[in-house]
């Protein structure tokens, strides 16, 4: 893949009025929001399929492919698409904006099928370690070729360990997908700093998500070198506040640009772009130019080679 010059965002559900959770896409308006990511500065991007029954998920990826195959525009722009989920932890926290009844265990069969939907072009597939009996599935997708990340999870150390022993070589937004309250020390946020040098970690950086001060800290433990700042976009990502959809769901942009549910328990995905979040990089954590673009460039673009 040839080093494109703009933004690569590794993780987007949506953006300017586009869900591609949506049940129905068009070329027209996918072609269009490209059209718009590429003025906004995003030379590539990951469409994101979140948890819903297996069914509906194979669905909305064969949907992406379709749109994708009928465009060049589109697929200059679409590089592939992350799955995030359905083989998530459906703990109330860390199952986050992922509807829990659609959570289930990472099973080969279910894998394969979401691959076949996905038409060769799944690039990242999230899922929770310890919903991975014997880590099979993880092995599996890494042996394919296919990125694993762990994300809206609880593995223990010794079951996060064994993930990335199999082929488990990323993490998704770290700081989110977790309960509000943890255990002060033996917490997922420490044991994957712990496993830093074993994993590219993902952050968004919106500063609703994770407080810059935190997010400092984060990159300071973890390393700018093995770090990435995705989005986590919803359709709503570029419009300001109102009422917006992710699959399913309602999705309440405030005039802060948090994304909240509708009954405001929790957040669902985010307003950001790449553009804001370099600008906060530049003037919230004071990071220098090429920090800034290994972070929204360089690094999400290796992890896709």
């Amino acid at each position: 893949m040839n080093a494109p010059n703009g933004y690569i965002d590794l993780q987007v559900n949506g953006y300017a009025d586009v869900d591609f959770n949506a049940d129905e896409l068009s070329v027209e308006r996918v072609a269009a929001v490209c059209q718009r990511l590429r003025s906004d500065g995003v030379a590539g991007i990951l469409a994101t399929v979140i948890t819903a029954e297996l069914g509906t998920m194979c669905r909305r990826l064969a949907n992406i492919c379709r749109v994708r195959d009928a465009d060049r525009s589109i697929a200059d722009t679409i590089l592939g698409i992350h799955i995030e989920g359905p083989f998530l932890n459906e703990t109330p926290g860390y199952i986050g904006a992922h509807p829990p009844q659609a959570a289930r265990a990472a099973d080969v069969d279910s894998a394969e099928r979401l691959l076949e939907a996905a038409g060769g072009l799944a690039r990242i597939v999230t899922l929770a370690p310890e919903r991975d009996p014997g880590c099979r599935v993880t092995a599996m997708l890494a042996q394919r070729g296919v990125r694993v990340a762990a994300g809206h999870c609880n593995p223990s150390l010794d079951e996060l360990r064994a993930a990335i022993d199999s082929g488990l070589s990323l993490f998704t937004h770290l700081g989110n997908g977790c309960p509000p309250v943890l255990p002060r020390h033996d917490n997922i946020i420490q044991r994957v700093l712990s496993l830093s040098d074993r994993l590219h970690i993902g952050f968004i950086a919106d500063g609703v998500h994770v407080p810059f001060f935190a997010l400092r800290n984060y990159l300071k433990c973890g390393g700018i070198d093995r770090a990435f700042v995705v989005t986590d976009a919803i359709c709503g990502a570029g419009l300001g506040p109102g009422e917006f959809t992710l699959g399913d769901q309602k999705v309440i942009v405030d005039k802060n640009l948090a994304t909240w549910a509708a009954d405001r328990s929790h957040l669902v995905g985010s307003a950001g772009t790449m553009a804001r979040s370099e600008q906060n990089l530049r003037t919230a954590l004071g990071l220098r130019e090429p920090q800034i673009r290994d972070l929204l460039c360089n690094t999400p673009l290796q992890l896709l080679r």
